[in-house]
């Protein structure tokens, strides 16, 4: 039993895509768990992950970016997103240095007007502006409405990051944690690995193919020296397979390369990868395909 002094809470981590939700999660946590990538929508499920010190437990929940849906994928994505606005003690809204704020920030602040929980405005990126630009971005965000604290950060090159600890921590409630302090997620370890295929998936591509990737663990099986792993990448056309696989297998060899490479450093194992590549047409419009891909409506909505 801790001490009574002891704070353990939910903060949500909210913004557009690509704005570097998962990066900033990951810094903090000190372990890849959500993917990163220049493409939006990278995080397509509401993932958690657990900070524990002494004093305190944050539970971090890294939502999918609100954006305007194009597809039923889509529409889960963002309703995942909103309800974490209404489950937690906290919200962190990250941003981009910036004067100008669009329709999606806009959205965005309509969303947080709505909701009785604090919000910190946590403004990204600042190694990408002169330190003088700052409070300027700051003037043109407090004028939408009203934050409980505003902190730029440079997720990248971890700035300012233990001082947004101690912002979030302000506002959590005292009480037992949550997790048993050598939790650092709530993810099942293929859905990691799925992930992270994914990720490298989505780098190596590049521009090659849309965003309509998946990929599934078929088999994991953890041996004394060596983890088997057999995993698919899904797409929706026949023309995306060929570009996937590449020339004589190429560009599967290529991911599943980088893949390997990453899943080692968090099994702390050799990894033993073979990958495959089907077509499932427009599976983001299947509701049956989207929940067998690992994104279920009904159990996260609830």
């Amino acid at each position: 039993m801790l001490e009574n002094d002891f704070k353990a809470g939910f903060a949500a981590l909210i913004g557009r895509p690509n704005v570097g939700k998962s990066t900033l999660m990951n810094e903090i946590i000190g372990q890849k768990i959500a993917i990163t990538s220049n493409k939006p929508q990278t995080t397509r499920n509401r993932i958690q992950t657990v900070y524990t010190t002494d004093k305190e437990q944050i539970v971090f929940v890294d939502t999918p970016g609100i954006h305007k849906s194009k597809n039923r994928l889509g529409d889960y994505m963002v309703s995942v997103a909103e309800k974490s606005l209404k489950d937690v003690d906290v919200i962190l809204w990250l941003v981009e240095p910036t004067n100008f704020i669009g329709a999606g920030e806009h959205h965005i602040i309509e969303q947080l007007k709505r909701v009785k929980v604090p919000v910190i405005l946590v403004i990204n990126k600042i190694d990408t502006v002169k330190k003088d630009e700052l409070f300027g971005f700051i003037e043109t965000y407090s004028k939408e409405m009203e934050f409980e604290e505003i902190v730029p950060v440079s997720a990248l090159k971890k700035d300012n990051i233990d001082e947004l600890l101690k912002c979030i921590v302000k506002y959590l409630p005292y009480g037992d944690p949550f997790y048993d302090e050598d939790t650092i997620t709530d993810q099942p370890m293929r859905q990691i690995v799925a992930e992270l295929i994914r990720e490298k998936a989505l780098k190596c591509l590049n521009e090659e193919i849309p965003h309509g990737i998946a990929v599934t663990i078929e088999q994991m099986d953890f041996g004394s020296r060596i983890v088997d792993i057999n995993a698919t990448i899904i797409c929706e056309k026949d023309s995306h397979k060929g570009i996937i696989i590449g020339k004589q297998g190429s560009m599967l060899k290529k991911i599943g390369s980088a893949a390997r490479y990453e899943i080692e450093e968090l099994l702390e194992q050799q990894a033993n990868l073979k990958l495959w590549v089907k077509v499932k047409s427009n599976w983001r419009d299947s509701d049956i395909l989207i929940k067998n891909f690992g994104y279920n409506p009904k159990e996260d909505l609830k």
